[in-house]
């Protein structure tokens, strides 16, 4: 008997895309139409058409491209958080100047690659996104690294200690089976949501922690309190 295909049981991805060049584009719908789990749902080509596209129905994961003709795609991650706080946001883009990298990263977004990167591993990451990694190019990695250990001596700034950040009992119980290792889909199953829901849970714990990934949320979890050492 024919063992089942591992990908099936896999939830479909609404993938919105905000980018400039049509041949890119163009490579990114060919490279979603031959997975089963993307769908490309909405595309736009400039700043202000992702902002209109920004009014309509939100998706899982937005794409986002920096450098648009009438100008940044940062202002399009800004509204994308505050309009679609269920979506997950990734920068596409050829800009790896630690300026855009963390200008991006503090506006909301949870993802940044380099557009070297191929459209395999971009379909891989967008999986990853959408699962509450926090998929980043190995280049920009390095520069967000070594910008925390410049600031991380005498005189950098540190994070608030008044007071731990409050989360909610259904988020606390989402960071615990986190760090029980347990994936996105695994806690919707457990806990009887669906993926969506524990993928916003998991955006709201990341955004109060100030963090964008798992291991830094368990780390700031652990360094307040939050849970049990």
């Amino acid at each position: 008997m024919e063992s089942p295909r591992l990908d099936t049981p896999r939830p479909l991805i609404h993938v919105a895309v905000v980018e400039d060049d049509p041949v890119f584009r163009s490579a990114l719908a060919q490279a979603f139409g031959e997975v089963h789990d993307i769908q490309l749902s909405a595309v736009a080509g400039t700043r202000a058409e992702g902002l209109a596209l920004l009014q309509g129905p939100p998706t899982d994961v937005l794409l986002v491209d920096l450098g648009l003709p009438d100008g940044s795609g940062i202002d399009v991650i800004r509204a994308a958080t505050r309009l679609w706080p269920s979506c997950s946001v990734m920068v596409s883009t050829n800009f790896g100047d630690e300026t855009h990298v963390m200008r991006s990263i503090e506006s909301g977004a949870a993802g940044y690659l380099l557009k070297d990167s191929s459209l395999t591993k971009i379909v891989d990451e967008i999986r990853s996104l959408a699962s509450g990694g926090s998929p980043i190019s190995p280049i920009i990695a390095r520069q967000v690294l070594a910008r925390f250990r410049l600031t991380g001596g005498a005189g950098a700034e540190t994070p608030p200690t008044e007071a731990p950040p409050s989360l909610s009992t259904r988020e606390r119980e989402v960071l615990d089976l986190i760090t029980k290792g347990f994936t996105v889909l695994e806690i919707a199953k457990l806990m009887q949501l669906s993926h969506f829901t524990v993928r916003s849970f998991v955006r709201r714990i990341y955004s109060k922690l100030k963090v964008t990934s798992k291991a830094e949320a368990i780390y700031e979890a652990r360094s307040q309190g939050l849970l049990a050492p």
